[in-house]
């Protein structure tokens, strides 16, 4: 099974996230099949702290890719942030 997916990177107490498709048997940090962009939830000023493609993200679901909660809930946000810009 494919699922969407938080892969951390970052040093240590600054995370920065990779928001990937993966093999659901592969590691949290390890191969993954597409990257579809990024989460960095310690962004300040005018950093971005979220950058999704949204097309291939939409197109992965459709092929049967179950995203995680956390990966949901980006998902979610990037369409809000999408709609108000």
């Amino acid at each position: 099974m494919v699922t969407i997916r938080l892969s951390r990177g970052g040093s240590k107490k600054n995370p920065f996230y990779k928001i990937v498709v993966a093999d659901i048997r592969s590691k949290r940090d390890g191969r993954y099949i597409e990257r579809l962009g990024f989460y960095n939830p310690t962004a300040k000023g005018g950093e971005v702290s979220l950058r999704l493609d949204r097309e291939r993200a939409d197109h992965w679901i459709r092929q049967g890719a179950q995203p995680t909660d956390r990966a949901k809930q980006l998902l979610k946000q990037a369409a809000r942030e999408a709609v108000a810009a």
